[in-house]
């Protein structure tokens, strides 16, 4: 898969090393750097990358501003020498962040991320109904166990509300209640029927039947109000009007 980028950083040095890394991954293309943030927000706005690697400390805006104008983003990476903002950055929906100084290695792994989530984007919006079409009600798993502690807790996959993703950790949400427990979100993913559940967001997933609304940013479940990211908008968009509900 050819991935266009572009880069948004105001060091020279941080700036020629993401291009010298670049451009030695042959399936990547370099479109353009930039050193300052609001002509980088201009490219932005009729050009769309791939992947934006992204500078979070910048002098007229910062990368996290940048974000939260943007109403279209690409796959984002962000470059900081802070890790305090890799938080923040996962709730704007953020694929993955580098720790400045960066390595070659660790740069590799970045772009890995995106190419997967990219991939899976791609497969989910040519066909979203597949998955559901080739499962039967006969074969799929009822329940699944989580672990909470130094005990599994058996959960039903009708009481799954939505889960939330940090890193190496899940939230699944219950009406009885929440439990936290050290797991991938992509892990679970790939144990849940895609017939009930659908990612929404690069740090959620949400279970179809217990959606109470839906607006063109999100959705409410109960009381909490779910994002729906660029990167997922079309599946979703396809999966509620295959079922005959109205449209984001």
């Amino acid at each position: 898969m050819n991935l266009s980028c572009i880069i948004v950083e105001d060091e020279p040095l941080a700036r020629n090393l993401l291009t010298e890394y670049i451009n030695k991954v042959s399936s990547l293309q370099l479109l353009q750097s930039f050193d300052n943030p609001l002509e980088a927000l201009d490219f932005l706005r009729t050009q769309e990358p791939d992947i934006l690697f992204l500078d979070v400390q910048m002098p007229e805006i910062t990368g996290i501003s940048l974000l939260k104008i943007l109403k279209s983003k690409p796959i984002v990476i962000l470059t900081t020498a802070y890790s305090e903002y890799a938080i923040e950055g996962y709730e704007l929906d953020v694929t993955d962040y580098l720790l400045k100084p960066i390595t070659f290695e660790r740069f590799l792994k970045s772009v890995e991320k995106a190419t997967e989530r990219l991939a899976g984007a791609s497969v989910l919006q040519k066909d979203p109904i597949l998955p559901e079409n080739k499962e039967s009600s006969s074969t799929q798993q009822h329940y699944l166990f989580v672990k909470d502690g130094t005990k599994h807790v058996k959960l039903k996959m009708d009481d799954i509300m939505f889960i939330k993703g940090l890193k190496d950790y899940i939230t699944i949400h219950t009406p009885k209640g929440n439990i936290t427990t050290l797991q991938r979100l992509k892990t679970l993913e790939q144990q849940l029927p895609s017939s009930k559940f659908i990612r929404v967001h690069h740090s959620y997933i949400i279970a179809l039947e217990w959606i109470d609304t839906i607006d063109r940013d999100g959705v409410q479940i109960g009381d909490n109000y779910i994002p729906v990211s660029d990167t997922y908008r079309k599946a979703f968009k396809a999966i509620i009007n295959e079922r005959d509900l109205d449209n984001l």
